[in-house]
């Protein structure tokens, strides 16, 4: 299983936003500059993680994005899911899609296997928050880009 680009571009802008924006509105085309991601992409994923309750936005000229919720709210599990939906590393029974998966998936020994490490896999994504990322990048030294609409010119 790979997790899709959806996913890890939209946790790269969710981090973003939190870390480099103190959670307040933020426009893609900050967020796409930071983390060279295309602004047309970031728009795409962004609907996804709108429709997962993870972001908002914001209309006018100091719009953009924003949290939902607070950083150590929103887990990477919950960006995983709104990107990539349920997360199965294998499609035994019926999959998804309710398309019919496996012919052997009744009788078959390795299913549960598949099932708990899908299971432990989004424990550990559940386990670690956006503000659990934030600390990362303090501890690395990664520094914060002031925001624009943050300075003031006299």
């Amino acid at each position: 299983m790979k997790i899709s680009t959806q996913s890890r571009y939209g946790l790269r802008a969710l981090f973003d936003i939190a870390y480099h924006s103190a959670c307040r509105s933020t426009q893609v085309k900050d967020i796409a500059s930071r983390q060279a991601i295309s602004p047309r992409y970031i728009e795409q994923i962004f609907q996804k993680l709108k429709k997962g309750g993870l972001v908002k936005s914001i209309r006018g000229p100091a719009g953009g994005y924003c949290l939902t919720r607070k950083p150590e709210e929103i887990t990477i599990g919950d960006v995983v899911r709104a990107a990539e939906g349920p997360v199965q590393l294998v499609s035994c029974g019926v999959t998804r899609t309710g398309t019919k998966g496996c012919e052997r998936a009744a009788e078959c020994v390795t299913t549960d296997i598949w099932r708990e490490a899908s299971s432990r896999l989004m424990s550990y994504f559940d386990s670690v928050t956006l503000d659990d990322l934030c600390k990362e990048a303090q501890a690395k030294g990664v520094e914060r880009a002031v925001d624009e609409h943050l300075m003031y010119y006299i």
